[in-house]
């Protein structure tokens, strides 16, 4: 999945401009990384507010045309918002070339209803909603789906069971331990009238 977004080089930095740039219904930026130059932009407010209403976009490539300056192929990296509105306030893109990406993508967890542990009277407990995965942007999913249809009562899911995409790794399963093999899901066991 791929998004065009426009911005604009700005040359003034600091605190002031990018109050300035607020009142202007504008979005202050950075885009970083890949061995190059930081550059200084500015979105449409409206614009990013669009966007941003799915949620997938946060791990989706996006392709900014820089008015003034070279399109960049990049992912949001992290975004400040305004406290009290919830608006974007500032967005860090971090260019996504060949180099390895490192971030969250959320689970969905599907086959909840058909599993024998919940028929058996049994209650699921998702215990994580996102992982930290690692791979070059071409690979970055959306989210991740965890298949939950065969669980039993009293049984759970670890990282190291989730199905992942090709060239997708999970961060938590590269420091070699299994201590990092955390629970994802589990259904606890139903309780029985006597």
């Amino acid at each position: 999945m791929s998004h065009i977004w426009t911005a604009e080089i700005r040359t003034d930095e600091g605190k002031g401009a990018s109050r300035r740039l607020r009142h202007a219904n504008k979005v202050p930026a950075v885009i970083y990384g890949a061995g190059k130059d930081a550059v200084s932009v500015s979105l449409t407010a409206n614009a990013v507010k669009r966007a941003l209403e799915n949620p997938a976009m946060f791990n989706t490539v996006l392709t900014l045309e820089v008015e003034g300056g070279e399109t960049e192929t990049c992912v949001i990296k992290d975004m400040q918002r305004h406290p009290a509105t919830g608006a974007a306030f500032h967005i860090d893109f971090q260019r996504a070339a060949d180099n390895i990406l490192v971030k969250k993508v959320p689970l969905t967890f599907v086959g909840n209803s058909r599993a024998p542990g919940v028929k058996a009277g049994g209650l699921m407990s998702f215990l994580q909603s996102s992982v930290e995965v690692s791979c070059v942007a071409k690979n970055l999913p959306t989210t991740i789906n965890v298949d939950v249809s065969t669980m039993e009562e009293g049984t759970s899911m670890r990282l190291s069971e989730i199905v992942l995409p090709e060239g997708v790794s999970l961060t938590a399963l590269s420091h070699g331990s299994s201590d990092y093999d955390q629970s994802i899901v589990n259904i606890g066991k139903a309780k029985r009238s006597k």
